[in-house]
């Protein structure tokens, strides 16, 4: 950033990105109010290619790759993403110092005929993008028919009210944020549906080496979130994770003590492991490696082959 121009925040140009957007905006002003900023839209490939899985046409990077080779060169002076987005390797000279706080991290079952996942009907098709959501799901109702199923939150429902699918789930933040709460939405809990790493939590991203960048964003960090996804993402590091892999993870911060549970699946829901993890708030990574380490050792390498094999 330089003194002459506003403080240019880069974005995706969906209503969700806007909104989150919009909240980053209004912190910083009220941060710094005499801050000129200027929202720059970047359509990403993730916004552009709907007709397939993310996981076909390259990950859950699509939608924040155009963003970051804008933020390389300078065109823009961080990016707003919502965390769980967000590749697990970070691109080298960006970082993510600065995090809102979290919205409530659950999936929601969006559905007319059901008011859970054990009272939908054999057969019923539930239509998700995700294939953490869908492990999930199978792993628990193999009955089920699982479908891809991508767009942004209104297209998504527009596609469940015109009957292209019998349920649907979506994160909780979104449709929060959104204000498109429903009254046909049954909030899933962390037992039936570990949310995403990064779930709820809205991610600013920005260059290494731009110093008076961080110390315009450094105000609006909200300390809590920050120490929850930086555990919940070092254990997909350890992972390997990829949109490729089903897995699940939540940190939760009571006093000096995080808690993180995490989840690996095949993509089928035909094998879970489940286990968690407590430990200081003072070692956010090293909770996140520790568990990760520990579900891998469970899994074991004949799992995590099939789960490796399946994605190529």
């Amino acid at each position: 950033m330089t003194d002459s121009t506003a403080f240019r925040i880069g974005t995706r140009g969906s209503p969700l990105a806007i909104a989150q957007t919009r909240l980053v905006q209004a912190g910083l002003t009220a941060l710094h109010g005499g801050l000129a900023i200027e929202e720059v839209l970047i359509k990403t490939t993730g916004d552009r290619i709907q007709d397939r899985p993310l996981a076909d046409i390259g990950g859950k990077g699509l939608f924040t790759k155009e963003i970051d080779e804008a933020l390389l060169e300078g065109r823009i002076d961080c990016a707003v993403h919502s965390a769980k987005d967000v590749p697990t390797w970070l691109p080298d000279g960006l970082i993510m110092p600065c995090y809102l706080p979290r919205e409530d991290p659950r999936d929601a079952l969006i559905c007319g005929i059901a008011s859970s996942l054990a009272e939908l009907p054999a057969g019923s098709v539930v239509g998700t993008a995700s294939l953490r959501r869908q492990a999930q799901i199978l792993s628990r109702r193999s009955d089920l028919k699982v479908v891809p199923f991508r767009g942004n939150v209104g297209t998504r429902l527009k596609k469940l009210n015109d009957g292209d699918v019998d349920a649907t789930l979506l994160a909780v933040a979104g449709l929060n944020r959104l204000s498109q709460l429903k009254s046909n939405m049954h909030i899933l809990e962390i037992d039936e549906v570990l949310p995403a790493a990064g779930q709820g939590a809205v991610g600013i991203m920005c260059r290494e080496d731009d110093y008076k960048t961080q110390e315009i964003l450094a105000p609006l960090n909200d300390a809590k979130t920050s120490l929850c996804v930086a555990a919940e993402r070092a254990m997909l590091d350890v992972l390997e994770g990829t949109c490729h892999t089903p897995i699940g993870a939540l940190a939760t911060l009571n006093g000096e003590t995080l808690f993180l549970q995490g989840l690996i699946a095949k993509p089928d829901g035909s094998d879970l492991i489940e286990n968690d993890h407590t430990g200081s708030a003072d070692g956010p990574e090293q909770l996140g490696r520790e568990l990760g380490q520990v579900l891998l050792e469970q899994a074991g390498a004949d799992f995590m082959a099939a789960i490796r094999q399946g994605s190529e």
